[in-house]
């Protein structure tokens, strides 16, 4: 059996057409829209993860990075400090006496040291 068409039937001898060629209309812009809404729905999920996942990540990673950019400068900045105020004494303070300018030094970075233990504040206990 075969429709009017030209088209053969379906499997079980009844007559199985699509819609179309059953008379029915079909709807293009339905099927023409398609494409473009996948691709907004996928763009808006992309966008989504990364508002809610990746910006966060990226911005806790910059803050990590330049912590410890900051913290290494800091040592190196405070060890060349230290080395050049040693070398200073040494040669204008304390001539030939290098013990006094290290003794001087540490007597200030221990008193540096004394004030901000002071100046620490108590761990909050938890309940």
């Amino acid at each position: 059996m075969s429709t009017p068409e030209g088209r053969s039937a379906g499997a079980g001898g009844d007559d199985t057409t699509w819609p179309a060629d059953r008379g029915a209309p079909a709807a293009p812009g339905m099927f023409a829209q398609l494409p473009g809404r996948a691709a907004d729905a996928v763009d808006l999920v992309v966008d989504t993860i990364f508002d809610k996942f990746i910006r966060p990540v990226i911005l806790i990673a910059r803050w990590i990075v330049f912590g410890l950019i900051v913290a290494a400068l800091a040592v190196i900045l405070l060890t060349l400090l230290s080395i050049a105020l040693i070398r200073l004494l040494d040669v204008y303070v304390f001539p030939g006496k290098v013990w006094a300018s290290y003794f001087l030094l540490g007597f200030i970075f221990c008193v540096g040291g004394f004030l901000l233990w002071t100046q620490r504040t108590e761990p909050r206990s938890e309940r």
